[in-house]
């Protein structure tokens, strides 16, 4: 929890901006709420290098990193920075941290910091925003037609089988052999993301044979160079091929030595540069910040945009990982509050992160990080108060992080925007110990399964229900569309328990399936109520609009 100063001031953040809004973290009392992080992002650096070091924009941050941290610290807060795992900043700026890992981390720990958000822009590993989009060459295998071993040749449309689904079959031959990129709202985070072309092939006699590929190399998203191969488990090659004419312009590899056993072999073709190299530049980083802070508690904010399908391996290294790319691209600058939206056909949006981080609850948790759907908009303009309650809802339902974005200046104690910041009831969900993220257990949109459909039609209602450490349940109601919803909805607590219960305790599972009566919180009204009998039902839910409640059973 904390503030961030992209979605206010964008690249124009100063020395003098961050210490107003320290001031105001302070006045406004934020940070008895939580409110302890203080992050600068892009924009506070030098634009190049000085002796090939980062450096502090002379003009905006006059006073240097570590005089800004001695600020944020005498106030009793946190500092954070920001970086890039490429070779710049999204600004532009040529202070990406590759290359400079040691040095960078050395000088972060000299700084003081305790949190760093490392962004994807201008990554020569990928075909990343800004980045060449012919960096597509090292995230994609070549187009395959073929193996040739043992004296037999296999067609890679006939003889093979593709595993995920990304792959297609293309006429005679297989393209898109790699990973999605989930930088977009337009693949579901849930299931086998990337693909494998895989041959199974029989050899009487144990050794080593030559593996032989027809394939043809690109510089497009689907189509690339780098080729891994592995005999089951065993990678045997891992490197470019020669590149082809085009990308239907076939050409035989030279031979690649591959040991198989007497038997059946699962030979398996594929690309997951995309996610590995990725996974390694932000490893260098974790490394580096670990070495040199000898212990020091540090979060380190991953975003990269959901890209790489970092829920899949995020946990390794950061902890927490942005799922799709900015919720909002029209920040602001002082004077000017910016402006957000509550839908919109790309990711920037209130309900195109929530439709994404909504059924990534499995990939979070306490042993793990956090799915993190970019920093929360409230405060800006072109969203209502109504939005900005089922925002904070929202996010607090998902255990998101909570990274303020507006300009504090704006914000008066006991204003609404005030108020929805501060609500405890909704903060104490998003930091129950229990660490679970809400799950949708009831949508009004037609699926097979609530829980893991990427769903982005946003004219219906959500249910989602949260377990919580003290034994009681959160449930919320979520009114996607902009139209009021006034028929009467009901779930009942068989049907609450049942779609948690891979994720609620035995005891707490019993008590609510075997409880007469409950005691219901509404956590925006603050009223209290009590329920006879085994459902909960709400009659009204304006447009954009949320109930949530706190369930906890009376007998």
């Amino acid at each position: 929890m904390g503030w961030n100063s992209w979605n206010a001031f964008g690249s124009g953040n100063t020395e003098e901006l961050t210490k107003e809004m320290v001031r105001r973290i302070t006045e406004l009392g934020l940070y008895k709420y939580g409110y302890q992080y203080v992050v600068l992002d892009d924009g506070c650096y030098r634009p190049e290098r000085v002796n090939d070091r980062l450096q502090s924009d002379p003009v905006k941050f006059p006073s240097g990193f570590k005089a800004m941290a001695d600020f944020v610290h005498d106030a009793g807060l946190k500092f954070g920075m920001y970086n890039d795992i490429g070779t710049r900043l999204c600004s532009g700026a040529e202070v990406g941290i590759y290359k400079h890992e040691k040095t960078d981390c050395e000088d972060y720990i000299g700084w003081d910091i305790d949190f760093i958000k490392v962004d994807n822009c201008y990554y020569m590993w990928d075909n990343a925003t800004f980045a060449a989009p012919e960096n597509a060459v090292y995230s994609y295998a070549p187009n395959i037609r073929s193996v040739k071993i043992a004296g037999k040749t296999y067609s890679a449309v006939k003889d093979a089988f593709i595993t995920g689904s990304r792959a297609a079959v293309n006429d005679d031959y297989v393209t898109f052999i790699g990973t999605f990129d989930g930088t977009a709202p337009d693949h579901s985070p849930v299931g086998l993301r990337s693909s494998e072309l895989v041959f199974e092939v029989e050899v009487a006699d144990a050794g080593v044979y030559d593996l032989v590929v027809t394939y043809a190399t690109g510089k497009e998203e689907g189509t690339g160079a780098w080729l891994q191969v592995a005999a089951d488990d065993d990678i045997v090659f891992d490197e470019m091929l020669p590149a082809t004419d085009s990308p239907e312009s076939f050409a035989e590899s030279s031979p690649v030595n591959i040991s198989l056993h007497a038997g059946i072999n699962r030979i398996r073709l594929m690309n997951h540069r995309r996610q590995e190299n990725t996974l390694y530049s932000y490893t260098e980083i974790r490394k580096e910040l670990e070495r040199f802070g000898k212990g020091r508690d540090i979060v380190f904010s991953i975003c990269e945009w959901g890209k790489t399908q970092p829920q899949n391996w995020g946990h390794l290294v950061g902890d927490s990982w942005r799922i799709l790319n900015d919720i909002t691209f029209q920040v602001g600058s002082d004077g000017n509050p910016g402006t957000a939206a509550w839908e919109s056909d790309y990711t920037t949006s209130i309900t195109s992160q929530y439709n994404k981080a909504v059924i990534m609850d499995r990939f979070a948790g306490l042993d793990k990080g956090w799915n993190d759907p970019d920093m929360l908009v409230i405060g800006m303009d072109g969203i209502t108060e109504t939005m900005c309650v089922s925002h904070m809802a929202m996010w607090c339902m998902m255990n998101s992080p909570l990274m303020l974005g507006m300009d504090l200046r704006r914000v008066s104690k006991g204003d609404p925007v005030f108020n929805i910041i501060t609500n405890e009831d909704l903060i104490a969900l998003d930091q129950d110990p229990l660490g679970i993220q809400a799950r949708r257990i009831f949508t009004t949109y037609p699926c097979d399964d609530p829980s893991l459909e990427y769903i982005r039609d946003n004219n219906r209602v959500d249910i989602l229900a949260k377990p919580l450490a003290n034994g009681d349940i959160a449930l919320g109601f979520f009114n996607l569309s902009e139209n009021d919803h006034t028929d009467n909805i009901t779930v009942s607590v068989d049907r609450i328990i049942n779609a948690i219960d891979s994720i609620i305790c035995t005891a707490d599972k019993d008590r609510f399936l075997n409880a007469g009566a409950y005691r219901i919180k509404d956590l925006i009204s603050k009223e209290y109520s009590e329920v006879q009998g085994s459902s909960i039902s709400v009659d009204m839910l304006f447009g954009c609009g949320c109930r949530v409640f706190r369930i906890t059973t009376l007998t």
